[in-house]
Formats: structure tokens, C-alpha cells, sequence
């Protein structure tokens, strides 16, 4: 989809179309792209609580002054969902409206799901109508980076997080004022941490964000 919906139903039409924000569901399959070399990258705080759909359950903490390695990708199987591989490791997509974050309202940080470098902060986040998570901007630009998508026979630019080289979802040029950029997410590729977790779970350099 290049331009904006105009409702959930057209949302949801388009959606089956021209696969919206990041690629035909149907065409993605564990076997569709190779994984990308492990860069730089933080296991911790990957895959901690605040995700319903994290299997594991456990607590970890991002620690931006260390250097970490991405998991391997039998560890990537182990701790993700179906869905959260198929996304972030193959370029997948998730059904709109039907999504962990499309709707969330609360206050806090979006982290990368694999890594847990942030991504995505709640004060940038806009009800767009696509029934995925869109922001105006991301939260940390170093830990964001674009690159042109021809896939599908479509011209986007898809957006992945630095270290974890994880699929997130696409950018495009109908956001609104100032910057015009709508960064519409995969849920399956973020996990939320809200305020009242921030600190516990080593991300209290933004609470300061959320003070009135």
C-alpha cells in the first residue's frame, strides 16, 4: 500500500492486496530470505516481560554501554513466536488490526523484540488507520536504518533495527507535520515496556521522557 487507508475495511482490503506495510503474508515462509549476518547486537533485554507473546517469560536488562552479539539462530527459534521469527528473520508481515500494539495507548518504549535496543517511543506514536503501530519518528535514529525494498513489485523503504539487522516494518512519506513520516511497525518485531518498568528493566534513561 502506498498512500493511506481510509478505513479499517479498506485497511484490511488493501492489506490482502498489496500486503500494506511489509509484504504479502501469504509469500513468507521461514525458507524465504537467508538469515542476515549477526552484527553488533544485545541479547539482553530481548524478550523480556511485558510481551504477551513472549514465550519464555523472563526478565533481562539492555545494557547500552556493552557490546552484544545477536542470538544464533536456533536460540532465535527457542525464544520467539512463530510470528516474531517469521518477521523479523524473513521479512514477514502481521494481520492489521489484529496485532499486540496497533491499539495501545500506554506510555512507555517499544524495544526490538530480538535485541532489545530501543526503537520507538509511545510520544511519537499516532493513530495512522493502517491497524498497525505507526510513529512520526524513531526514539533512538542510531539504532534505526532504511533501505530500499523493490520486493513485490513495489519501490519502499524498509526499515530494520541497527544491531539486530531485524525487520521491522516500512517507512513512508504520508505522516504528518513536521517531519511528513509515517513508520508503520510490525508488533511482532517490538516489545512494549511500559514507564513503571523502565527502570527495573534497565531503560530508566527515559523515564525522564514521561515526566510532566
Amino acid at each position: 500500500m502506498t498512500g493511506r487507508p481510509y478505513g479499517a475495511a479498506l485497511a484490511a482490503l488493501f492489506a490482502g492486496l498489496f500486503a500494506a506495510c511489509n509484504g504479502p503474508a501469504a509469500a513468507q515462509t521461514d525458507s524465504t530470505r537467508p538469515n542476515a549476518t549477526p552484527t553488533n547486537a544485545t541479547r539482553q533485554g530481548a524478550m523480556g516481560t511485558g510481551n504477551t507473546s513472549n514465550p519464555s517469560n523472563t526478565v533481562n536488562k539492555y545494557d547500552a554501554s556493552a557490546t552484544y552479539t545477536k542470538p544464533s539462530d536456533t536460540e532465535l527459534r527457542r525464544k520467539l513466536t512463530p510470528l516474531q521469527y517469521r518477521v523479523t528473520q524473513h521479512e514477514g508481515t502481521e494481520p492489521p488490526f489484529q496485532n499486540e500494539y496497533w491499539d495501545n495507548h500506554a506510555a512507555g518504549i517499544y524495544v526490538d523484540v530480538v535485541s532489545g535496543e530501543p526503537l520507538f517511543s509511545s510520544l511519537d506514536k499516532y493513530e495512522s488507520g493502517t491497524g498497525w503501530p505507526s510513529f512520526t519518528k524513531p526514539l533512538e535514529p542510531k539504532n534505526v536504518r532504511t533501505k530500499e525494498d523493490r520486493s513485490f513489485l513495489m519501490k519502499r523503504v524498509e526499515v530494520r533495527s541497527a544491531h539486530a539487522d531485524s525487520h521491522l516494518g516500512h517507512v513512508f512519506d504520508d505522516g504528518p507535520a513536521p517531519a511528513g513520516l509515517r513508520y508503520c511497525m510490525n508488533s511482532a518485531s517490538m516489545r512494549f515496556i511500559p514507564v513503571d518498568r523502565l527502570e527495573a528493566e534497565g531503560y530508566g534513561e527515559y523515564v525522564a521522557l514521561f515526566k510532566k
